[in-house]
C-alpha cells in the first residue's frame, strides 16, 4: 500500500507539473501591467507572512507542551 500512495502521489506532482507547462506556455503571450506586478507581490508578500505566523505558531506551542496534551485520555 505505501508503494501504491507513492506511485499516486508522484502521478499527481507529474499531472501537476504537465498543467503547469502547459498554462506557462499558453500564457506566454500575456503582458503583465504594473497592476499585476503588484497584485503579484502582495500575494507573495502575504503568503509569505501568512508561513511565517503559522510556523510562529507551531514552535511555539511546541515549546509550551500544548502538543503534549493532545492525545490523551
Amino acid at each position: 500500500t505505501t508503494l501504491l500512495v507513492i506511485a499516486v502521489l508522484f502521478g499527481l506532482l507529474g499531472l501537476a507539473a504537465v498543467i503547469a507547462y502547459v498554462s506557462w506556455r499558453q500564457l506566454a503571450d500575456v503582458a503583465m501591467t504594473f497592476h499585476g506586478y503588484v497584485a503579484l507581490g502582495l500575494g507573495i508578500g502575504l503568503t509569505i507572512l501568512l508561513w511565517v505566523g503559522l510556523m510562529s505558531l507551531v514552535f511555539f506551542s511546541s515549546r509550551r507542551g500544548y502538543d503534549d496534551e493532545a492525545g490523551r485520555d
